[in-house]
């Protein structure tokens, strides 16, 4: 068998295995939402995170063992060609093509793969795949009436567990709806389009679907939930882009869904939400391969039609990043130095790890989504000239010329934010109300998800295009449970008090709370603020606590929505 042939079937095969063990883990959350058992769901998402990177190193390895590495580019280019044809009947070509790259570039150990060896443009169209089960189940409410139609929706999900009163919640379903919906008497093409899976992530299935009434179409998520009697409950309805695209925001952590054709899900969402680019909607589905090939595209598209220069972004200079950013593209590109400012005692690799960490903890919302990237190509001339020389000056082995491009050799890439430290000053006292107390919430809600942040400056937290609180300075991210929560000793003498060094003995992981005043509520509005609604973060107590009910397996509600929009709530 030629060598391009067996470097096409290798890596399909791998794509393959990939998948299925994907789609198997994807589909045992709907078991553990019947079941209740909410840590299994969080493991899924976990061990799912690490399935892709897993396959693509085991391929890498076979295909060297295969002797590939050094074949001429017409053997890989012969070897493109082959898989196209192996994907015309495939059902999940985007993806396999971007396994191809995951590979292929990995094999090659070049700094920078040429076009021409891998998938820069998709080659096979994901339009109208055949899916079994269909992509999403249609209903006509003509002949029994919009609620008993309802009522068949949530029965075909088929969960093993009763609902307390389906009937109750529907009814309140009905009113949600309402003010969404086009016509007062629906036309002749009147259906509901519902996705045939629902979506898992903590303690929640979502259902996801609209309203189609002639031309006008009404998108809605329904959350259902156990209640306290561990019967299950619709517990909201999310009519708006807005809700839903918060629902779906790249702060959190991944969907679970059993999906047979991926790219008919992301069709049947772009109708809901219509903002949210492609990339982000396979991220959310546990796709994150797919996003960031997705996301390549979308900036080399726009950088074929935009004529800015990236800069510095704009807010206070990092000690262990460098940070970029494209003042018409809402993203930050950040490099990690050569050498790391005073007082940070750390080096790349444990920046790294943080960053890993992060990928794979539940990030509750209040975690910015960080893409990796290595050997980014990005064209020399689109950066300002004092941006290169800071890029030498700090992080040069980060950095590679390549004719016309600029290689980042490795980087992280996020949603731009506005740094609180930035927001504050100029802020009305209503604003620094609302959002310093979102950023104690932050924080609290983190502790419970067993994270802290390590460094609580205004400068590591940014606010959202939805005025949310969100952290997304990774460098000294922890496991709350890893770090020890202190009392400030009381000084044996006036000498120990006024020394300028510590005069007791100090972990690597000890952690003051009661210091965290002295460099968070220096401006008088932010002090009242604060001390209003998040007194406790200062003292060892909160956070003791906060420990011990992650150590129990406590799982705490993080509502993706308002407390007010709950059907129960707002009964």
């Amino acid at each position: 068998m030629e060598i391009a042939q067996l470097i096409a079937d290798s890596l399909l095969e791998g794509f393959d295995r990939h998948y299925e063990r994907f789609r198997t883990t994807s589909a045992r959350a709907k078991t553990a939402f019947e079941a209740g058992d909410w840590a299994t769901v969080q493991r899924l998402v976990h061990d799912r995170i690490r399935f892709y990177d897993e396959r693509v190193v085991e391929y890498v390895e076979r295909l060297r063992e295969l002797g590939v590495e050094d074949a001429p580019d017409e053997v890989w280019q012969n070897a493109k060609l082959r898989y196209v044809g192996m994907l015309v009947d495939h059902k999940r070509p985007e993806l396999a093509e971007t396994f191809f790259n995951s590979v292929t570039t990995r094999v090659l150990r070049r700094a920078y793969v040429h076009d021409d060896l891998i998938f820069l443009h998709a080659a096979v169209s994901t339009e109208f795949i055949p899916s079994d089960p269909p992509t999403y189940r249609s209903y006509y409410p003509s002949e029994d009436g919009l609620a008993a139609t309802f009522v068949r929706v949530f029965e075909d999900f088929g969960w093993a567990r009763e609902f307390a009163d389906l009937e109750r919640d529907v009814a309140s379903l009905m009113r949600a709806l309402q003010p969404h919906v086009g016509h007062p008497v629906p036309e002749q093409n009147f259906q509901l389009q519902i996705l045939g899976s629902a979506f898992y992530r903590n303690k929640a299935a979502y259902v996801v679907g609209k309203v189609v009434d002639g031309h006008h179409e009404a998108p809605f998520v329904v959350a259902v939930l156990h209640d306290c009697d561990g019967k299950l409950v619709l517990d909201t309805a999310l009519c708006d882009e807005e809700s839903i695209n918060i629902l779906f925001s790249l702060s959190r952590a991944y969907f679970l869904v059993d999906m047979d054709v991926p790219s008919g899900y992301v069709a049947f969402l772009q109708t809901v939400l219509r903002t949210k680019p492609r990339s982000e909607l396979y991220t959310a589905l546990g796709l994150a391969g797919q996003g960031k090939t997705l996301f390549v595209r979308d900036l080399r598209n726009h950088l074929h039609n935009s004529h800015d220069l990236f800069v510095e972004a704009p807010g206070t200079r990092g000690m262990v990043m460098h940070v970029f950013t494209l003042p018409s593209y809402p993203y930050v590109f950040k490099v990690i130095r050569d050498v790391f400012g005073p007082n940070k005692n750390t080096d790349r690799a444990t920046v790294e790890s943080k960053f890993r960490l992060v990928r794979e903890v539940d990030r509750v919302g209040r975690m910015a989504h960080t893409v990796e990237f290595r050997n980014l190509p990005l064209p020399l001339s689109r950066f300002a000239p004092e941006l290169l020389e800071q890029l030498d000056e700090l992080a040069p082995s980060s950095l590679l010329v390549d004719g016309s491009n600029l290689i980042v050799r490795h980087c992280y890439v996020e949603r731009r934010l506005i740094p609180l430290n930035l927001f504050l000053p100029n802020a009305t006292t209503e604003q620094v109300e609302s959002v310093v107390g979102d950023y104690g919430d932050a924080i609290k809600e983190l502790a419970i998800a067993n994270v802290f942040p390590g460094d609580l400056i205004w400068r590591n937290f940014g606010l959202t295009r939805y005025g949310r609180v969100v952290f997304y300075d990774y460098d000294e991210v922890e496991y709350l449970t890893d770090c020890v929560f202190r009392s400030m000793p009381q000084a044996p003498n006036d000498d120990a008090e006024l020394a300028s060094e510590v005069w007791y003995p100090v972990g690597a992981r000890d952690v003051f709370p009661e210091e965290f005043a002295s460099f968070l509520l220096g401006d008088e509005r932010v002090r009242d603020a604060f001390l209003r609604r998040h007194a406790d973060l200062l003292t060892p107590d909160f956070w003791r606590d906060a420990q011990a009910r992650v150590a129990a397996g406590e799982i705490v509600d993080f509502f993706p929505y308002p407390e007010s929009v709950r059907f129960g709530v707002a009964a």
